[in-house]
């Protein structure tokens, strides 16, 4: 199946990008620019889409994410510390983003001849994140089948919906994938900050999978402590 993979830059999603390249299968990368907090993310994006040598897309959305106000990730308020798991990271909601990135994905394949999207949506998301989870999941796939019904035949594809953030280190470690070259801070620094909770998760996925995490954090010690307090408190 021809597939685009929905690429910020992340972890998560060029590990996919990958792994859907080494099942023969990629057709281009879809990146885009909403007006989060930093564009660091797609300097990455655009550098795994040369590697896999696949065309890849940066779609502009500033006035759209500009409307999208009230997230931590496009608008002056601080990125939390933390892990995921906790009620203070829902600011970093952004409205309906996984929808418009999908929905554009989606006509993007269609325009190509592109047989799925892929998105490296995880189990991690779903306590945060409404349009991570498997019924919007569900849901969304069957409105595009619907939208593109007689022109195109586009399937979703979540191959980690039911799975967690170490899955994909421990995939992306058997085939080689560059974690190194992925960039998941929200902060945008020169080095990851390790404190806010996309730096936490990472580094608590490298520690569940047993795999040698090769990220630079400015503290990379606070992961353990974060996870303890969600523990105990």
């Amino acid at each position: 199946m021809k597939t685009i993979v929905i690429c910020s830059g992340g972890l998560d999603s060029v590990t996919l990008a990958h792994l859907v390249a080494a099942e023969g299968n990629l057709s281009r990368l879809v990146s885009f620019n909403y007006g989060q907090r930093h564009l660091k993310e797609l300097d990455f994006a655009a550098a795994c889409a040369a590697r896999l040598n696949v065309p890849h897309d940066v779609i502009d959305l500033l006035s759209v994410g500009a409307a999208l106000t009230g997230s931590a990730l496009t608008d002056d308020i601080d990125v939390p510390d933390g892990h995921y798991a906790e009620e203070t990271m829902k600011v970093t909601v952004v409205p309906n983003r996984n929808a418009i990135m999908l929905t554009i994905a989606y006509g993007i394949a269609a325009a190509n001849g592109d047989d799925a999207v892929a998105t490296a949506v995880h189990g991690g998301d779903h306590f945060i994140y409404p349009d991570c989870r498997p019924g919007f999941a569900e849901a969304f796939d069957a409105m595009q089948r619907a939208a593109l019904d007689g022109y195109a035949d586009v399937a979703l594809s979540t191959p980690f919906l039911h799975r967690c953030k170490s899955d994909f280190v421990v995939e992306g470690a058997r085939i080689n994938a560059p974690f190194a070259q992925t960039w998941s801070c929200y902060k945008g620094g020169d080095l990851h900050c390790g404190r806010c909770g996309t730096c936490v998760e990472r580094r608590e996925a490298f520690h569940i999978a047993g795999v040698d995490d090769p990220t630079q954090y400015e503290d990379p010690e606070f992961w353990a402590a974060a996870i303890a307090e969600r523990v105990n408190g």
